[in-house]
């Protein structure tokens, strides 16, 4: 019986430790690159690679995303431009997609073209297979938590098909 404080001292400081926000103070992220027909996400330090990542994309990922709903990986040049520590999908940073041409283009179709693009972690425990997103990039839990300490707010990303 006076093992039960000292054992649950010892998980809490366990359960302490696990924090979803990791720290990061290396080189600065200048650019995120994705190539969607490899699934893979690239973090740059301006010619250097830092870090590469396998990815999940939209359902349907084939083209660029043209309107709410068709389950496109946005492809082009954007700019990360918000972060969400409290998303669903466990960490998320935020694209700027639709930018004024995607809006353009959505619009001519009489179409709204959708949003709230993000890079983020799963659900549920992470299983390389089909993609599944509305449209995001998804990465492991493991992999967002780096992602997540690394980019900051401002930093160009270029997704490729």
């Amino acid at each position: 019986m006076r093992l039960l404080p000292v054992f649950l001292l010892l998980v809490l400081l366990a359960v302490a430790g696990c924090s979803r926000f990791a720290t990061y103070d290396g080189p600065e992220v200048t650019r995120l690159i994705v190539n969607k027909s490899a699934r893979q996400l690239v973090l740059m330090h301006h010619d250097e690679v830092l870090r590469a990542y396998e990815v999940e994309l939209g359902f349907a990922p084939d083209g660029h995303k043209a309107v709410e709903g068709d389950g496109r990986t946005p492809e082009g040049n954007y700019i990360i431009d918000r972060r969400n520590p409290n998303s669903s999908y466990y960490l998320s940073i935020g694209i700027s997609y639709p930018d004024a041409d995607d809006i353009a283009a959505a619009e001519a179709l009489g179409l709204d073209p959708g949003g709230d693009i993000f890079i983020h972690g799963t659900p549920t425990p992470w299983r390389r297979g089909e993609d599944w997103t509305a449209g995001c990039i998804a990465v492991s839990n493991r992999d967002m938590r780096e992602v997540y300490a690394m980019v900051r707010l401002g930093t160009p990303i270029d997704i490729n098909p």
